[in-house]
């Protein structure tokens, strides 16, 4: 076992163990190695498996494929309210099961930030602000009491107030270290897990993490390691510069559009080439962001001189910068020249990226600016139609949001430049186009400010909605007075364009159809247009006080001008202070005591029924598939995070209550019975069991032919004791790592899913709910499927096969099981995370 090397660096006592040292006993050329793998290295020298760690250094330093399974565990936790309520929901129940409930507690530091729940009820007023988070408090009151409960139960876990930010951001500007300090002055790479996919985000800073599904990081929680399969390490090698007038999220868009074509599913990318020195830490953070949706694992940027620039823009002490530059340098973290060997590289050149958009429905639909009206016309072929002053294809929600835009100080100074211009010109926006600003954190407020840009953003309505999620996330908020219902009326096709990551179909406003990404700049021009039946290189997007027409290239910022902005106002004193809570959370108060005291009328939090799920086995004889889907099913698709609409079976659910406010879906994750009626219930979900067009979460009960709601049909075959499975095409899961798109199936009785693929954090989410992931040889209609067979699963030797046989009518073939490690088969088998712990904690007291 390699021995650690007792040092000082920065002036303070340091423990590390030596990568170059272990690197040239086991000769093997550390230059040659991924930085990515060497933080994997680090990991497995501290652990002290020098075996695991030589094989794979020689590997990675030849270019080859991993091969490898290991244990890691992270640094630190990073959680979301809406995934982080119902992981401590779990936690909570297995701390009513123990006989101690205190050896149900974290084992690494958990951050708990507050950021999804407020929403963009009001805006486009200057009092949006402080409704909004008035609203948050008053809804939420009770799942905070949970959150103090938890913060004062729980040892090492820390709640980051509602008001402060939106998480990722929170963890690049406040949290994120770079190089972690362990007890007994122990230092390495700072790793961490989140239960959000796009934590990512702070791979552009060289921290290794990537999101996992809340069941995952509870079982991290409780000191177990994270199971991972080391996936090829791909580069993906960055050329040219970026053009003049070109933005980050124009970049990443591009970059979205080419790495899906690439499949890089489930790999571990790092960025190398010549043009990376020139991306400032920020834009790399926007591309590191994205990582969830061109499907990779994570997007590393190895820490180097920007990389210890930002922390000092961001408010980073010298000493502590000193320390991160002398530990990378020591340890050859530091990129400073290195070309490593990866098993595959892909080349892209900055170039060639120019403005664009994506959309309608995807983010890695990309289209450049002039092809906007035709991306729209092949969504609404037909003429447009006008209803009550709203006419198809016009703007509804113009957001300015998300971390992966409004954490780059360049990106936001563009909007702000662009929105003076507008305003000096006399350009106004439409009044059915709802417009909100949502920063990722009050430092872009400070800046905004001092740089006299803010009064110019609220003039045309951006003013600060809230600091979260919100319409990135689905909390967009009611639209304006009278819009709603014309759309409903006419069965309008509007649109929404934002900052943010995201547009699966209704996952901003289930009355939206048409979902455009695009930079904050793109997002204010368009919504002065007021719809995206326009092509901003040519048309104008209207009129001055004289009439003449004012067009994009005549208030597009330039780079000269956006540079020195960022040098004047985007200063470590904007970063310094961390906010005050708000008043309303203050007066939360939540009892002191180690197990929680369980409100059976609670409509927000209660104990799951997923608990006590029975380990499973034998064969799925005479099952039914509750939905028969195409490809791209997205995880917003299966669980609903946005309003929860009132005739819906959970609207009812919460009517017969006495519930007047719904909240959303997101909101009432610590409830599963609400949870289980708002799954599949996405109105623009495709069910090929109830025809081609949008099934509005309806399926058939087989054999009985009746349409019911998903929820409804579950429950008849529940009574009949029907196993059921779900049968979908390719990239199933795509997404989020939000786990109650598992768990709501499970709830409703799902036990298979039979899919051509999987999108990664799903797989292993469905995994860690006893759900087992089978892949098809070919799609299910091509296999002469209808879905409306009943289905026999042969599974009783599925774990040391990797195989089953399924007969469905008169069709026989073999599904591949996608379980990819022991660990989770154990889960698996288990019947889920919950019951396998559950399972351990008692083992340990002797039963």
């Amino acid at each position: 076992m390699t021995a650690p090397i007792r040092t000082r660096l920065a002036g303070r006592p340091a423990v590390l163990w030596g990568l170059p040292e272990f690197a040239e006993e086991s000769g093997f050329d550390l230059g040659a190695v991924p930085y990515t793998g060497r933080v994997l290295l680090e990991s497995l020298l501290r652990a002290g498996d020098d075996t695991a760690a030589a094989g794979l250094g020689k590997r990675l330093a030849a270019g080859e494929e991993p091969g490898l399974e290991m244990p890691l565990r992270p640094a630190r936790i990073l959680v979301q309210d809406y995934t982080g309520i119902p992981l401590l929901v779990d936690l909570a129940v297995l701390r009513d099961r123990v006989s101690e409930p205190g050896r149900v507690n974290p084992a690494l530091p958990v951050d708990v930030v507050v950021d999804h729940s407020v929403q963009a009820d009001v805006a486009g007023r200057p009092d949006a602000l402080a409704r909004n988070e008035a609203l948050e408090l008053e809804r939420n009151r009770e799942r905070y009491a949970f959150l103090k409960w938890a913060e004062g139960a729980f040892d090492g876990l820390r709640v980051v107030p509602p008001g402060s930010g939106i998480v990722h951001q929170v963890n690049l500007e406040r949290l994120a270290t770079v190089v972690a300090r362990g007890r007994g002055d122990v230092l390495h790479p700072d790793t961490v897990i989140g239960t959000d996919s796009h934590t990512t985000m702070v791979n552009g800073l060289g921290v290794l993490g990537w999101g996992v599904g809340g069941l995952e990081a509870e079982a991290l929680m409780l000191g177990l390691a994270q199971p991972i399969r080391v996936p090829a390490l791909a580069g993906v090698r960055l050329t040219g510069a970026v053009r003049p007038g070109t933005s980050p999220t124009d970049v990443v868009l591009a970059l979205t559009e080419r790495l899906r074509r690439e499949n890089v599913r489930g790999l571990m990318l790092e960025f190398t080439g010549p043009a990376v020195a020139a991306l400032s830490a920020p834009d790399r953070c926007t591309i590191a962001n994205m990582a969830p949706e061109y499907g990779a694992m994570s997007a590393f940027f190895p820490v180097d001189a920007e990389t210890l620039e930002y922390l000092r823009r961001t408010g980073r002490t010298e000493r502590d910068t000193a320390l991160v530059a002398e530990y990378c340098r020591r340890q050859r973290l530091l990129r400073e020249g290195d070309e490593p060997r990866f098993a595959r590289v892909i080349e892209f050149d900055l170039g060639e990226v120019g403005p664009n958009l994506a959309g309608p429905s995807r983010p890695d639909q990309r289209i450049p600016l002039a092809g906007l009206p035709g991306s729209f016309a092949a969504l609404h072929p037909a003429e447009p139609r006008t209803e009550g002053g709203v006419t198809d294809g016009d703007l509804v929600i113009a957001s300015i949001t998300s971390c992966t835009s409004t954490s780059n100080p360049k990106a936001m100074l563009a909007a702000g430049l662009l929105a003076r211009r507008a305003v000096q010109r006399g350009l106004t926006v439409p009044r059915h186009v709802k417009t909100s600003l949502s920063p990722g954190s009050r430092a872009v407020t400070r800046y905004l400010r001092d740089a006299g840009l803010l009064d110019d953003l609220e003039e045309l309505g951006f003013h600060v909605a809230g600091y979260g999620c919100m319409t990135c996330n689905g909390g967009s908020g009611p639209l304006h007075d009278g819009v709603g219902d014309a759309v409903d009326r006419a069965g309008l096709t509007v649109a929404a364009v934002l900052s943010g990551n995201r547009n699966f179909e209704a996952r901003v406003h289930a009355q939206v159809r048409a979902g455009y990404l695009a930079s904050p700049a793109l997002v204010v021009a368009l919504a002065l247009v007021g719809h995206v039946r326009v092509d901003l290189d040519r048309d104008p997007l209207g009129a001055d006080a004289d009439g003449a027409p004012v067009f994009l290239r005549d208030l597009w910022p330039h780079d000269v001008e956006l540079r020195a902005l960022e040098a004047e106002f985007v200063t470590p004193e904007v970063f310094a202070d961390d906010p005050a809570p708000q008043e309303g959370w203050a007066a939360v108060t939540a009892p002191d005591s180690a197990v929680f005291a369980w409100d059976e009328n609670s409509t927000y939090i209660r104990p799951p029924a997923y608990a006590d799920a029975r380990p499973r086995s034998g064969p799925l004889v005479g099952a039914r598939a509750l939905l028969a889907l195409g490809d791209d099913v997205s995880t917003d698709h299966i669980s609903p995070v946005g309003a929860i609409p009132a005739d819906s079976p959970a609207g009812r659910h919460l009517r017969e209550r006495g519930v007047r406010d719904f909240n959303s879906y997101g909101s009432r994750r610590g409830n599963h019975e609400v949870m289980a009626r708002g799954t599949f219930s996405n109105p623009r979900l495709r069910n090929r069991l109830t025809g081609d067009g949008d099934s509005g979460g309806r399926t058939l009960h087989l054999p009985s032919g009746e349409r019911l709601p998903v929820y409804e049909a579950a429950c008849r075959y529940a009574a009949e004791g029907t196993p059921l499975i779900v049968l979908a095409g390719r990239s199933y899961g795509m997404g989020s790592s939000r786990d109650w798109a598992a768990k709501g199936p499970w709830l409703l009785g799902v036990r298979a899913v039979l899919a051509e693929s999987f999108e990664r954090i799903h797989r292993a989410n469905l995994c860690a709910m006893g759900i087992l992931p089978l892949l098809l040889p070919a799609s299910w209609p091509e296999l002469g499927l209808s879905g409306r067979e009943e289905f026999h699963l042969a599974l009783d030797a599925v774990r040391e096969t990797g195989e089953a046989r399924v007969t469905a009518g008169g069709t026989s073939f073999t599904v591949r099981a996608d379980v990819q490690s022991a660990g989770e088969w154990d889960v698996l088998l288990a019947g889920g995370t919950l019951p396998y712990l559950l399972g351990r904690l008692r083992d340990g007291e002797g039963r």
